[in-house]
C-alpha cells in the first residue's frame, strides 16, 4: 500500500496546486484554457514522440497485450452502449466516454506502479504502444469528425487523411514510431529539448485537471449525471480488469506474473489526457473530469486488491 500512496501522491499533489491556482487567481482567469491547449498542441506530442522513440515496437508483439485490449474493448463497447442508449449522449460526447471508461493511465502513473508493484516497468511499454499507436488516433479521428463543419462525405474524408498533420497528438507519436522504426535519433540538443518540452506534459496536464476543479464565483458548476459517472467509474475499474483476467487466464492461460501485470495495468485509472482531449474538443468536459477523479480514488482500493490477490500465484 505505501507504494501505491508513493505513486499517487504526485497526482493529488499537482491536481491541488491547479485548485489553489485557480482559487487564488494566480494564473488568471483564461489560465485553464491557455495550460490545455499548450498540453495538447505543445507538450503532450514532444512527450508521446519521445516515448515511442525510444521503445521498441516490438513490445506490440506480446500475447498479454490480447488481455489487455480484451479489457479496453469491453469497457469501451459497454462505454459506447451506455453512452448511446442510456444516457443520449452526442457522438463525440460518446467518443469522451468511451475513452473515460477505457482508457488507462500508464504513463505517470502506470510507470511507478509496476516499478514498485511488479518490480519491473517495462510491463508498461505494451500498453504505452498500444494507446499511442492505436487508440489515441481512433479517438481523435471519431472526435475531430464528430466536431467537425463538413457534411459531405468527400469532405470528411479529406479531414480524415489530414488528420495526421492537424493533429499534433497525433503527429508527434506517428513520428515517434518512424523514428522508433529507422532507429533514428535526434541530434543531442534538439532530443534535450524536446525532453524538457515533454516533461511538462503530465505536471501541465493535471495543473489543468486542478483548474478545472475551482468554479468561479457566481458561475454554474458543471457536474455530471451521477449515475453516468458511476457507470463509468465501473467500467474502468472493474470491468474491464474483469475482462483482462477472464481473457489471461482462461482463455490465454497466462503466467502469473503476466497475468498480474496485464490485470493491474488494466485497472490503472482514466488518464488525465482525456479530460484534455474533451476540453479541447468542447465534449463532455464535466464526466471526463469526474471520471478521472473518482476512478483514481477508487483505484487505489482496487489495484491494492489484485495485488494481494494475484501476487501469490
Amino acid at each position: 500500500m505505501e507504494a501505491l500512496v508513493a505513486a499517487f501522491a504526485p497526482i493529488w499533489v499537482l491536481t491541488a496546486v491547479g485548485w489553489l491556482a485557480a482559487r487564488t487567481g494566480l494564473l488568471g482567469a483564461d489560465a485553464e484554457s491557455v495550460l490545455g491547449r499548450f498540453v495538447f498542441h505543445v507538450a503532450m506530442p514532444a512527450a508521446l514522440f519521445t516515448v515511442v522513440a525510444r521503445t521498441d515496437l516490438a513490445g506490440f508483439a506480446n500475447t498479454s497485450m490480447l488481455a489487455f485490449a480484451a479489457g479496453t474493448l469491453a469497457a469501451s463497447l459497454l462505454g459506447l452502449l451506455a453512452g448511446r442508449r442510456l444516457f443520449r449522449r452526442t457522438p463525440a460526447e460518446r467518443t469522451v466516454a468511451v475513452l473515460a471508461a477505457g482508457y488507462v493511465n500508464s504513463g505517470n502513473l502506470g510507470i511507478p506502479v509496476a516499478a514498485q508493484v511488479l518490480g519491473d516497468a517495462s510491463f508498461v511499454a505494451p500498453v504505452l504502444l498500444f494507446q499511442v499507436l492505436l487508440v489515441t488516433p481512433v479517438m481523435l479521428a471519431l472526435l475531430d469528425s464528430a466536431t467537425g463543419s463538413a457534411a459531405r462525405p468527400a469532405e470528411r474524408l479529406r479531414r480524415l487523411a489530414l488528420l495526421p498533420l492537424r493533429n499534433p497528438v497525433i503527429l508527434g507519436a506517428g513520428l515517434g514510431a518512424v523514428f522508433s522504426a529507422a532507429d533514428w535519433h535526434l541530434p543531442g540538443p534538439l532530443a534535450h529539448s524536446v525532453d524538457l518540452l515533454g516533461g511538462a506534459a503530465v505536471p501541465a496536464a493535471l495543473v489543468t485537471l486542478g483548474l478545472s476543479l475551482h468554479t468561479p464565483p457566481g458561475a454554474a458548476a458543471q457536474r455530471p449525471d451521477r449515475t453516468e459517472l458511476a457507470v463509468t467509474v465501473l467500467l474502468k475499474t472493474a470491468v474491464q480488469p474483469l475482462a483482462a483476467l477472464a481473457v489471461g487466464a482462461l482463455l490465454l492461460d497466462l503466467p502469473g506474473p503476466q497475468l498480474l501485470a496485464v490485470v493491474l495495468l488494466s485497472a490503472l485509472p482514466t488518464a488525465q489526457n482525456v479530460y484534455v482531449y474533451a476540453r479541447l474538443y468542447g465534449a463532455a468536459p464535466a464526466l471526463a473530469r469526474s471520471s478521472v477523479l473518482v476512478s483514481t480514488v477508487l483505484s487505489m482500493l482496487t489495484l491494492s486488491a489484485i495485488a494481494w490477490a494475484l501476487g501469490g500465484r
